[in-house]
């Protein structure tokens, strides 16, 4: 089989998400399969330009996996021939400006979200690349878990009826950093560095609601920051000035509500870290990372309230848990692949800059609407 190189730089890979998910999870895994088979018979082969500050974890990473090009130096990556990606995974304040660089070199561009701190240099960003002729992707990996492939295609199926409602809660317990160390990075509590939940999650559930249910249309936000202070890396205590916890309200077209709850400061009673529950006229089903279950309209039980007597029943046990009938492979890798082959070939890919600018706009309007105190129409975003 006939093998095409495929230059990808991957800057920010020192990171937990750049180093993790997207080059030992994703391209590196990508690499020992064989590469990504494309319709013409041949294969993508990612050949990896791990970029990112720290001369020394750079060649650290590189020496872990056998790996051998690498550098501080972007514009000098950038400007190779044999590059034909740029990948960012780095924090959100450093990726336009990197981006835009990318743009100017004529490198296709797949980044990590938010794709811009605000709706503006989102939608610039998506301009620009469009006038370059270069083909863009920005990470959507939820779409991808295998819990909300089945939920997909219970909706495919017809499963719900109408949909009526869906009810998410996603979080855990981030520690403070003082007796145990916080399992997340200080910036993400510090608004001047971009940080806060609004931000990292808003996007994400743009996409899903916006993929699964109907487009977003109105948007009604809570916001708090529950843990104000807290201890960096370094063991030295901060003010925390971003939002750690989010309640959201979300009307979509069609008539659904939606209502999602996001928190760093929330300790885990559910099966998994995040979880949706959809109810429809004709069954409900709840869907985490990895598992769904159901509960159809002609075995539903009828619950009766009475607050003087326990309750008898097992509710869990009322539900039928939703097959696999496929492998379900890293999200993560399986969008990797399908913006390979959509580099490679042409192949249809979705989720590109503009995708990633509605994503922040939902963001900063989910903002608008907590500072404001008032539910905020989001309107319709075109290039």
């Amino acid at each position: 089989m006939t093998r095409r190189s495929i230059g990808i730089i991957v800057n920010g890979v020192t990171g937990r998400m750049g180093y993790r998910q997207h080059l030992v999870r994703s391209l590196l895994a990508i690499r020992e399969s064989g590469g990504v088979p494309l319709a013409d018979g041949t294969t993508a082969w990612p050949h990896l330009v791990l970029v990112g500050r720290s001369e020394a974890k750079l060649r650290e990473i590189a020496e872990r996996h056998g790996l051998d090009d690498w550098t501080t130096d972007l514009s000098a990556a950038l400007a190779r021939d044999d590059v034909e990606i740029y990948f960012d995974a780095q924090v959100t304040q450093q990726r336009e400006k990197a981006i835009r660089q990318a743009i100017e070199a004529g490198k296709h561009i797949y980044t990590e979200k938010p794709l811009a701190e605000d709706t503006a240099a989102a939608l610039d960003l998506a301009r620009a690349a469009r006038a370059a002729g270069v083909r863009t992707g920005v990470v959507q990996d939820k779409l991808f878990l295998p819990g909300l492939r089945k939920l997909k295609r219970l909706l495919d199926g017809g499963f719900f009826g109408q949909v009526l409602s869906v009810r998410g809660e996603f979080g855990y317990w981030v520690f403070e950093g003082d007796w145990q160390p916080a399992q997340r990075p200080s910036w993400n509590y510090r608004a001047e560095d971009g940080g806060g939940i609004v931000v990292d999650m808003f996007p994400h559930w743009h996409y899903v609601l916006a993929e699964l249910f109907g487009e977003v249309r109105t948007v009604s936000a809570t916001i708090a920051t529950h843990i104000p202070r807290r201890v960096d890396e370094a063991g030295r205590p901060y003010q925390a000035t971003a939002d750690d916890a989010a309640y959201g309200v979300f009307e979509l077209a069609g008539g659904v509500i939606a209502q999602l709850n996001s928190s760093w400061a929330v300790r885990v009673f559910r099966d998994e870290l995040v979880e949706f529950q959809v109810d429809g006229t004709e069954g409900s089903a709840v869907a985490g990372l990895r598992r769904c279950r159901v509960q159809h309209r002609a075995v539903t039980p009828k619950p009766v309230w009475n607050p003087d007597l326990p309750v008898t029943e097992d509710f869990r046990s009322q539900w039928t848990e939703v097959p696999d009938n496929e492998d379900f492979d890293n999200g993560f890798k399986v969008q990797w692949e399908a913006f390979l082959r959509h580099v490679a070939t042409g192949e249809e890919f979705r989720w590109d800059f503009l995708a990633g600018a509605r994503g922040v706009q939902l963001a900063e309007l989910g903002l608008v609407s907590a500072r404001e105190g008032r539910r905020v129409e989001v309107p319709e975003l075109a290039l």
